[in-house]
């Protein structure tokens, strides 16, 4: 490695990043941004990322050759990667999210990578319980709520035995991250508000975090920036602006050009009626396409997220990427209000 792209302390512009799961939104944004910066970036991923002056990999990380060819001559990995659902088989999680990373840091291991950025979920460490004013627990795949966040809880521990052997891991769990282009949480709060299906749980005071688009992409390059100083750490990254979860439905819904939410319903029978459901769409998801987003519209888990406060200290994170955001909640309200304006409705 050149000593003047890599330091002890900085991962410097000129420096070779591999950015995995960089069709999505998130993954897309980084990378774009890193290349602007003028890193030298490669993608993998399954299809083309679109992303201007980036070398491409096309594969997963189901394919070990692919992967060995991504990671060959890189100076840093941002794994960000994931099978992302609130259903779906198992194995399908598994896969992606449990032996993708394995074959990933293998690979890296083997090719001499030092310096890993693997991105994973405040919900490995969440059980249910509310969150308040917490910081980044030890993942916990035995409690954690779900397929996705077992299988991410999983992945993080495998990272950090990697990270205990030498590598320089550093681990970043973003919250609920929105804003215009979101595929997932933006558009199904914003298409089951305006199709009323959107529902408000109990009094939708719960306090919550989330994390606006921008200010996650400006937190990444920095997380990636002071990597080989700060890494061997746990940092849950939102916007530190708690609001009540009604709140922010509601604001989302209206900047995303849909009606305020008015269905109210116990998250009591929200958590019952979701476990039926999680049944229900299970054993139909085998045979059917199913409608919508392929999402159900309710799941215990979802319950849980809609009616219990979560959010998070947010010191440790901002002094370590020496970072703060510089998108408010209600600056980023106002960003996704216009950006549908001017797009004809288009998130």
């Amino acid at each position: 490695m050149s000593p003047k792209t890599v330091t002890d302390q900085e991962i410097l512009p000129g420096s070779r990043v591999l950015v995995t799961g960089a069709s999505g939104l998130l993954g897309r944004s980084v990378a774009q941004k890193l290349v602007d910066l003028g890193y030298e970036v490669t993608t993998l991923q399954r299809s083309s990322s679109g992303i201007d002056g980036a070398q491409e990999v096309r594969g997963s990380l189901s394919d070990p050759e692919a992967v060995t060819r991504a990671v060959e001559g890189q100076h840093a990995i941002i794994h960000m990667a994931a099978k992302v659902s609130v259903s779906g088989e198992r194995e399908e999680f598994v896969e992606v999210n449990i032996r993708g990373t394995e074959r990933l840091l293998e690979a890296a291991w083997s090719a001499g990578v030092d310096n890993v950025l693997h991105v994973s979920s405040p919900s490995v460490a969440h059980g249910g319980s509310s969150l308040v004013g917490e910081g980044a627990g030890a993942a916990d795949p035995e409690h954690a709520e779900g397929n996705y966040a077992q299988t991410k809880a999983e992945a993080e521990l495998i990272a950090e035995t990697y990270g205990s052997a030498g590598m320089n891991v550093l681990i970043i769990r973003p919250h609920l991250i929105w804003g215009p282009g979101d595929g997932q949480l933006t558009h199904r709060i914003v298409a089951r508000a305006r199709s009323g299906r959107l529902p408000i749980l109990g009094s939708g005071a719960a306090l919550v975090d989330t994390l606006y688009i921008d200010n996650a992409v400006e937190a990444f390059v920095a997380g990636l920036r002071r990597l080989p100083a700060i890494h061997g750490q746990r940092l849950v990254l939102t916007n530190g602006e708690p609001r009540p979860i009604g709140e922010l439905l509601m604001g989302i819904a209206e900047a995303g050009g849909a009606k305020r939410p008015r269905i109210r319903v116990a998250p009591a029978i929200a958590k019952a009626a979701g476990l039926a459901v999680e049944k229900i769409w299970a054993s139909a998801s085998r045979v059917t396409e199913m409608p919508g987003d392929g999402e159900p519209p309710m799941t215990k888990f979802l319950a849980e997220q809609l009616s219990t406060a979560h959010w998070f200290d947010q010191r440790r994170t901002r002094e370590s990427l020496d970072w703060t955001p510089s998108v408010s909640v209600d600056q980023g309200l106002e960003k996704l209000s216009e950006h549908v304006r001017r797009t004809g409705g288009v998130l």
